[in-house]
């Protein structure tokens, strides 16, 4: 089965020519211009705002004209992630995509399905002839997964919606009616080098294989994160055999679960066969920790070029005992909501190399306070060191509101057309509803979205059956939507 043959096939044709422009976040151009030329090519009002945001309306169906004003909205932009010995260029390739069994995959990077599989349903909607439905408002923002800037920057003004339906939740049979907001704290710090001494050899030290993942949807589920491991082995090495360090790259993308770390160390040749005894017996303890989470995760070390430099003494014992303290993974539980994530932080990125050490971390909360108080952990047990400390792309959580009238109705919807009862959470992931709510006042507002595994990772799947379930849904939810208020 191809992709392009997959029921509903309006939807899946729009994903796949999504999927055939590359679309990073902050790298927009080309997927914006992709959306605007749709809109007016069916004719329809489409607005560009400042900041890139898209607005396309399509009026109401005959005999929908007195129901509320729909706006179905998804980002642009997706999360570009790929194993590392996938040969791939994101700023020029499109997504290959292939069938398995249920599922829709990528070869060896992400898929795109966050949130590419909302907009091509939102593209089936404004380009279909048959599907009843009252006025729609579709919004497609820009920079969801690196700031949420489309979402920040949006003009109001081109909206008149009151039901604001969000088409990023990841189960489907989720309603979602909250979210955690989210900053970033960014730090750098200048390290003493010195020469690389005689009688010494090189390794390039590898972790890898880790699922990584959504640092917010998977935070809970106790996957390693590459950054605190091969921290961990540093330190233990240095405190073991005296190493040197040459230079540190570990994880990618603020909002993943780092995935792979590569390091360089210097030891004297002497203890050679020591440290390969270390690795072998560090590998053995790691894997034995998370063999039922992490099944393929791998640790080598290989012979390497030297470095001109590394790093003194006292700032590897500083860094590592830095990293070591910082806080990373669940921070807090929710004491009101069962099994929902209150605060989290992600240690995303860890750079050493040239003098310079640099992380990026993410930490999310549903609660304001709780999330100040996680960024001032991570913060503080860098700035201990001398770490210069910055935040940015602050933003807030989304407030459930368990009286919803658009929960409410899809709710009754869910339990009639499929037997059972939906999962009313709010999820601990940063959606958009939080901000544009700000901008909106008064919006009713929810997230649903079909089943997607391992999002922001290359495992990213989307599963077929679901996605024709969350169709049909949407569908039935569109013909019921109530009447104006007066």
């Amino acid at each position: 089965m191809k992709v392009e043959n997959l029921e509903p096939t309006a939807l899946w044709n729009n994903f796949i020519s999504l999927n055939a422009i590359p679309r990073a976040s902050k790298k927009e151009q080309r997927v914006i211009q992709f959306i605007v030329d749709f809109g007016e090519s069916l004719k329809l009002q489409t607005i560009q705002d400042h900041i890139g945001n898209v607005v396309i309306k399509k009026p109401a169906t005959a005999g929908m004209e007195n129901r509320q004003t729909v706006i179905l909205q998804s980002h642009l932009d997706m999360v570009h992630q790929k194993n590392g010995d996938t040969i791939f260029n994101f700023d020029t390739q499109g997504i290959e995509m292939y069938v398995d069994g249920d599922w829709v995959k990528a070869k060896g990077t992400t898929l795109g399905a966050d949130n590419g599989i909302g907009v091509a349903t939102i593209m089936s909607i404004l380009a279909s002839s048959d599907i009843t439905h009252p006025s729609i408002e579709a919004l497609f923002t820009i920079d969801e997964e690196t700031g949420m800037t489309g979402a920040k920057e949006l003009d109001p003004s081109n909206l008149s919606g009151t039901i604001l339906l969000n088409l990023d939740t990841e189960e489907d049979d989720e309603l979602t009616i909250g979210c955690a907001g989210g900053i970033d704290t960014n730090t750098i710090y200048t390290y003493k080098q010195k020469q690389v001494a005689d009688n010494v050899i090189a390794y390039k030290i590898s972790i890898k294989g880790l699922l990584g993942g959504h640092s917010g949807m998977d935070i809970h589920k106790g996957r390693a994160n590459a950054n605190k491991l091969m921290n961990r082995l540093l330190y233990e090495a240095n405190q073991e055999l005296g190493i040197q360090l040459g230079s540190v790259d570990g994880g990618s993308l603020r909002n993943a679960i780092p995935r792979e770390s590569n390091a360089v160390i210097v030891i004297t040749s002497a203890r050679k066969e020591k440290f390969n005894d270390f690795i072998k017996s560090f590998t053995v303890t790691i894997k034995a920790e998370f063999h039922a989470i992490e099944p393929s995760l791998s640790v080598s070390a290989t012979e390497a070029e030297l470095p001109g430099f590394v790093m003194d003494e006292g700032d590897f014992t500083k860094i590592t005992n830095a990293i070591y303290a910082l806080p990373n993974g669940v921070f807090r539980m929710s004491p009101d909501i069962a099994d929902l994530v209150e605060a989290s932080s992600n240690l995303a990125r860890v750079i050493i190399a040239n003098g310079e050490f640099v992380t990026q971390s993410l930490q999310r909360s549903s609660v304001e306070s709780t999330k100040r108080d996680v960024a001032i952990a991570v913060a503080s047990a860098l700035e201990i060191i001398g770490c210069d400390v910055s935040r940015s792309g602050d933003y807030p959580g989304w407030k459930p509101n368990p009286d919803s009238a658009i929960l409410e109705l899809m709710a009754e919807l869910y339990r009639n057309n499929f037997n059972s009862e939906p999962n009313v959470n709010a999820c601990h992931a940063g959606l958009e509803c939080g901000i544009l709510g700000a901008h909106l006042p008064g919006m009713d507002m929810i997230s649903f979205g079909p089943t997607i595994h391992g999002a922001h990772s290359p495992d990213e799947k989307v599963q077929i059956s679901s996605v024709q379930k969350f169709w049909d849904y949407l569908l039935k939810v569109l013909q019921q939507i109530p009447v104006k208020n007066n």
